[in-house]
């Protein structure tokens, strides 16, 4: 199909990979393809060389790390896997050294052993896990990213001073919190961990900042002036910086903070002290915080310090001498096992206050050094500059200098994407086998000091069991590894680049207030502003921007045109949010000509602002306009015409499409949809260039090369799989046997795509118009055509499962003899009991016949006898078959057994066994006859003995091989039986395919949020229909436009009209499309093409596309034109066939004794408390009285009901209801003696004994 572009924006970039951010992630973590020697320090090398070397308490022995080796398990291949429903996973060993020393500190022995550690499960080639045979997704987590943090403070307090008081946190990856805080007194104070505060200069000094003069000469600025007596008047009163000591006799003249008096001088130059170190100006007025802050800090040394902060960080009164002066340097400084700020907090520290360290350090005074970038734990450093900072905060200083570098001073702002980080999977994995590793090492520690040393080597130290238990945990519980969203291409392909808030670490939904959720400047480019669930979840759960990636730090980028002077450079940059936020950016649409910048004014953004700038001051200019959206909201043609909250709608509802039996592309799309389907895996594309050799519904072949030994590729295609939600996968060639393909061309399509495109619904003729009150509040009329020809019909495989189990009475059976069912219900079983495949069943049928053991129940001596003469019967066991669930009807198309290794007996292995050799049988009879056919094909058109023939010869060799491998491959999978759990022998799993044909109370969309419920389905012919005789397909109500503001769905229907009309697709990017201006042309070429066809002028629409439309049942014209179009249309996953529940009797809730609720578990319909009302208010009094009692929960009173209508007699009068006496118990529970009295009875009477003081007060009154 011919294709018309709208777009006037230059392409300056392409698409990156879709799902370029998961794999990047897995493979930075795996390092699968480094050699030992070569892999850099990150995920598990990281997290090895993290937790190991391992040693002893006494230091006699250590466990070293030196390397680790991945090794292939059981399940080779991603469908192997999912088939027998296990993990697809790879084997992490590793290699380790264990040394010993004597007691001299000579080595012993040195034991090297390779050991193996866990499975870790792999992500597929389209970036899914296979845990347990379905597939999940781990999904990348956003959150808070590592540093220093300066806030305001919550309750806006300010101190007695009246200035506003700040606090500053140090947040490290993983460690304790260091927070800084002011009291009312404008003091500094420090927390650990949130544990008790204390003066910040005391925790200056346990980190060895010891004296007063040193704390002074730190955060004031000095002088040194002459001691003389002429002098005093520079002298008196000034603060000293340092102590004056004589240095004869060491005494001390005058204390550091102390003033200078009369008394003072006079000692000094009677002394000889020549120089005095002073403070310049007055230290309260200038740093009163630190001043205020030393008169509230009682220690004078670092040691005394450090004992007071031990103990009230560990709360214990005693201290182990030298624990104290170590506890701090472990917590915070030396140990990066307990305190790690990582690669990203040390950038953030560097970013935020490198202009103060390096003022810091470059102090010849003071003996600091600058941290290096790669030091991941505190220096004291970090803290005299967090402090300096908090203090200019406190100050109000807004802007700083040094060394001609100016910064701003302010309080950062939480939501910035500079200060929230990306978590992928790598690093979520890397953080869990972390923590597995840790909880070995402490197993590993207590071995190592048993008593007997000689017996132990690697092997026998290490219990694998805590790192296999956490990643099964987390794979299969986290918040963050999730099902996969399966229903459709672009769900899976959304799921995978979603970034959630929430989960461990991050936030909880309850607690996540207004800011968090709300769109923040920096989502520009990378964060859709758009794309977000509605609920509870808003603004938690938001998807990546189409062009943005995640940079090494976890921050994220988004690609920008460099310029210089007005002009584009050519080069594209990636800017995080905090290094955009110093630049000036104009917008993708700004003219542009021989890449210059035209105009006098430019609009463009700067932080949160859209300036108009000349263009030489700009710095950057954005790639696209689709930088700014996600992958779904991109999807949607004329986004820029359509309301947010739609918007939002719309791209939501496209991830619910189900895929449909035919696939039809949009006449109006936005461009991307080939690299949304070839992206997200649907589409099989060519890995190299070559020519296909052999195409067909199961396998593509394409040979690369030529010559002797071509190289040839296959491909397998996916047949009538179910997905994750019940729809079908199935994969069908595009691609005929003799046809030459280039790398990335596609050779097969998926489910949802047509030729490589997406194409999630169908192009529907749609008027705009009431009618009959039928599409009123969002409702749909829908042509039969519709229904008849297919078009909206979708396939659903749904899946039964059932086991055989021990039982504490005995084993459960699946057989074909069930007690109590009549031969017709067996029809279509097999000897086994199983269903035969291609059976089609209705609700009851059964599926798989099983018989559970029955209680044993007391005989009369007539039946025990008869049971001795003629042996177990039938009686013993009851029917506990799979019956197909009401509400489903369908084909089977697929069964699956599994039975345990010990459970197979030989006679059930010959038969698997005779099963595969009969299909590898009957694949290599089909080879050999397709293998003649194509000699004989060659030797017809005289090219036998040729390039082509060598060929076809290779191709057949690796088909024959491929099947015999696969044949052997089940074979040994057969002999070694399949994983169940420990009682369970046997599981059948049985596959239903239904075709599901649009019907009333389906939900249909539009890509612009414009859904709605099928109400009826009209006759073609009582369809409203055009001047030309053409019913249309589908009413929608014209009252859905006006109010919600998504216009797009107009221009759409105008487009897809004319696109229609002249046979070409309409491509209309985001923010890029076709004008109206533009629409209309297209229209009027497409009028243009009707006239040329002889179609009269009567017939043909406004170029508003507005049409008079007659009324199907009476022929009559309709009084107003009515606008008319091809809008593309969905079908979603929400089918009235999975909704619609009915039940007469059910199960019971064993603690309320009132039936369940919910269709999953059959339960019924709550009456409720205004259902109660409205009985009342037509006082049904008996008919209210049953629906309480005998139809709920009165238990008694629900046999004898029963009874009563066996036997004709009339009912009895209600029992009191299970729900009353829950009541009952609930009052009792609050402490009030609650007496139920029958008609006429009275309650007990008051006890009397009360004190007689109180009975002659009561006398009295």
């Amino acid at each position: 199909m011919k294709r018309i572009n709208f777009s006037k924006i230059q392409q300056v970039q392409e698409l990156p990979d879709l799902l370029e951010m998961q794999k990047r992630s897995f493979r930075d973590f795996l390092q699968e393809d480094e050699t030992p020697g070569e892999r850099e320090l990150k995920g598990l090398q990281a997290a090895f060389l993290d937790v190991f070397p391992i040693e002893s308490a006494d230091a006699s022995m250590v466990l070293d790390f030196v390397k680790y080796k991945l090794a292939k398990t059981r399940y080779s291949s991603v469908e192997e896997a999912q088939a027998h429903d296990a993990t697809f996973a790879i084997t992490l060993k590793a290699v380790l050294r264990l040394s010993s020393r004597q007691p001299s500190g000579k080595l012993k022995q040195i034991i090297e052993q390779e050991v193996v550690l866990c499975d870790i499960p792999l992500m597929t080639d389209s970036g899914s896990f296979i845990i347990n045979g379905a597939e999940r997704v781990v999904v990348s987590q956003l959150h808070r990213s590592p540093g220093i943090v300066f806030e305001d403070d919550e309750e806006k307090k300010i101190s007695s001073l009246g200035r506003k008081l700040f606090f500053a946190r140090v947040i490290p990856y993983r460690g304790a919190w260091i927070e800084f805080e002011f009291d009312l007194n404008n003091a500094l104070f420090v927390r650990v961990d949130r544990k008790k505060k204390f003066p910040a200069t005391s925790f200056l000094r346990a980190c060895g900042i010891e004296t007063d003069a040193q704390l002074l000469q730190i955060f004031f600025k000095c002088e040194d002036i002459e001691v003389a007596a002429d002098n005093t008047d520079n002298l008196l009163r000034r603060i000293c910086a340092e102590d004056v000591v004589d240095k004869s006799t060491g005494e001390v003249l005058l204390e550091a903070r102390h003033p200078v008096t009369h008394e003072a001088i006079k000692r000094m130059v009677e002394k000889g002290i020549k120089r005095v170190k002073l403070l310049v100006g007055n230290p309260e007025k200038q740093n009163a915080t630190i001043w205020e802050t030393l008169r509230k800090d009682p220690y004078k040394s670092a040691k005394e310090a450090q004992q007071e902060i031990y103990k009230k960080l560990r709360g214990q009164e005693f201290i182990v001498p030298g624990q104290a002066e170590q506890y701090l340097d472990n917590l915070l400084f030396k140990n990066l096992r307990k305190y790690d700020l990582s690669k990203v907090g040390r950038y953030k520290v560097q970013k935020k206050l490198g202009i103060l360290l390096q003022a810091l350090t470059d102090r010849k005074d003071l003996r600091f050094e600058l941290p290096s970038e790669r030091r991941r734990t505190l220096t004291v450093e970090d803290l005299v500059v967090t402090m300096q900072y908090l203090i200019l905060l406190n100050n109000g200083d807004a802007v700083c200098e040094y060394d001609g570098k100016r910064f701003k001073v302010e309080v950062d702002d939480i939501d910035h994407l500079g200060n929230r980080r990306v978590r992928g999977v790598g690093e979520l994995l890397e953080n869990q086998i972390r923590v597995g590793l840790a909880q070995m090492s402490r197993v590993i520690r207590d071995r190592m000091s048993v008593q007997d040393k000689t017996e132990l080597t690697p092997r026998t130290l290490l219990n694998t069991a805590p790192l296999v238990g956490i990643l099964r945990k987390f794979f299969g519980t986290s918040q963050l590894s999730q099902f996969m969203d399966q229903i459709n291409p672009l769900a899976e392909l959304t799921h995978k680049r979603r970034l959630s808030a929430l989960g461990p670490g991050g936030l909880h939904r309850k607690r996540a207030g207004f800011e968090v959720r709300d769109v923040h400047h920096t989502h520009y480019g990378r964060i859709c502003p758009i794309e977000t669930p509605e609920g509870p979840n808003i603004g938690l759960i938001t998807s990546l921007a189409t062009m943005a990636r995640v940079n090494q730090y976890g921050l994220i980028e988004s690609p920008y045109q460099k310029m210089k002077t007005g002009r584009l450079t050519g080069a594209v940059d990636y800017l995080a949010a905090d290094i955009e936020d110093e630049n000036t950016i104009a917008q993708a649409n700004s003219p542009v000509q021989d890449g210059k910048l035209t105009g006098d004014l430019v609009s463009c953004r700067r932080r949160g602002d859209f300036p108009q700038a000349d263009p030489s001051h700009i710095d950057y200019m954005d790639v696209s306009p689709l930088q700014v959206v996600s992958v779904s909201a991109a999807l949607i043609p004329f986004l820029e015409h359509d309301d947010a909250n739609r918007a939002l709608m719309g791209s939501n509802m496209q991830r619910q499409a189900v895929p449909l039996l035919t696939a039809e592309p949009a006449f109006v799309s936005t461009g991307i949809e080939d690299r949304v389907a070839q992206d997200s895996g649907a589409c099989i594309t060519a890995k190299r260039p070559g020519k296909v050799l052999y195409s067909a519904g199961d396998i593509i072949a394409v040979s690369s090369g030529s010559g002797k030994n071509p190289e040839i590729d296959i491909y397998e295609l996916k047949k009538y799989r179910r997905s994750n939600q019940d729809t079908c996968i199935n994969q069908t060639p595009v691609i005929q046997a003799g046809a030459q393909v280039k790398k990335g061309d596609v050779l097969a399509d998926g489910p949802g795509t047509h030729c490589g495109q997406l194409a999630l619904g169908k192009n529907i003729l749609v008027g705009f118009m009431p009618w009959e009150g039928y599409n009123y509040e969002d409702a749909i009329l829908v042509s039969e055509k519709l229904i008849k020809e297919d078009v909206l019909t979708s396939i659903h495989i749904s899946e039964f499962v059932i086991e055989a189990r021990d039982t504490k009475l005995g084993p459960e059976e699946i057989t074909r003899d069930i007690p109590n069912v009549g031969a017709d219900a067996l029809e279509y079983l097999d000897e086994q009991g199983i269903v035969i495949p291609s059976t089609n069943v209705r609700p009851g049928d059964i599926l798989v016949g099983k018989v559970t053991p029955k209680g044993e129940q007391q005989l009369t001596p007539e039946e025990r006898l008869l049971k001795v003469i003629f042996g177990k019967k039938a009686e013993d066991v009851q029917d506990a078959s799979l019956r197909v669930p009401p509400g489903v009807t369908g084909k089977v198309i697929g069964v699956r057994v599994f039975v345990r290794r010990e459970k197979l007996t030989k006679p059930d292995e010959r038969k698997r066994i005779g099963e595969i050799d009969n299909r590898l049988e009957n694949s290599l009879n089909a080879l050999k006859e397709y293998r003649e056919e194509q000699s004989e094909e060659l030797k017809k058109q005289g090219k036998k003995g040729g390039e082509e023939e060598e060929r076809l010869k290779t191709f057949f060799r690796l088909m024959e091989r491929r099947l015999q491998e696969e044949a052997v491959r089940d074979r040994e999978n057969v002999k070694q039986g399949d994983d169940l759990p420990v009682t369970v022998n046997k599981v059948v799993k049985v596959y239903i395919a239904a075709k599901r044909k649009l019907q009333a109370g389906d939900k249909l969309a539009g890509r612009h949020g414009n859904k709605g419920v099928v109400a009826k389905i009209l006759p073609v012919e009582d369809m409203p229909f055009l001047p030309d005789g053409t019913p249309l397909d589908m009413v929608l109500s014209p009252l859905g436009v006006p109010s919600r503001m998504n216009v797009g769905q107009l221009l759409e229907m105008m487009l897809g009209w004319a696109a229609a009309t002249l046979g070409v697709q309409a491509v209309s990017p985001v923010f890029d499309g076709a004008t109206e201006e533009e629409i209309y042309e297209l229209v009027r070429q497409g009028k243009k093409k009707l006239r040329e066809q002889g179609v009269p002028e009567k017939y043909l629409p406004h170029d508003d596309c507005r049409t008079q439309l007659y009324d199907g049942r009476t022929g009559q014209p309709f009084e107003e034109k009515v606008s008319v179009g091809y809008v593309y249309i969905l079908k979603l996953n929400h089918l009235v066939e999975d909704k619609v529940h009915a039940r007469s009797t059910g199960p019971y809730s064993l603690i309320t004794r009132q039936p369940l609720g919910g269709k999953a578990q059959f339960g019924g319909q709550r009456f409720g408390e205004m259902e109660v009302w409205a009985i009342e208010g037509y006082g049904a009094a008996y008919a209210l009285q049953e629906f309480l009692t005998v139809k709920s929960d009165d238990v008694s009173g629900r046999t004898k009901m029963y009874e009563a209508i066996i036997k004709g007699e009339p009912p009895q009068a209600p029992g009191v209801p299970e729900s009353f006496k829950v009541l009952i118990k609930e009052l009792q529970a609050l402490g009030l003696d609650v007496e139920l009295l029958k008609r006429g009875q009275e309650g007990k009477k008051e006890t009397d004994e009360a004190a007689p003081a109180e009975k002659a007060a009561a006398a009295k009154e």
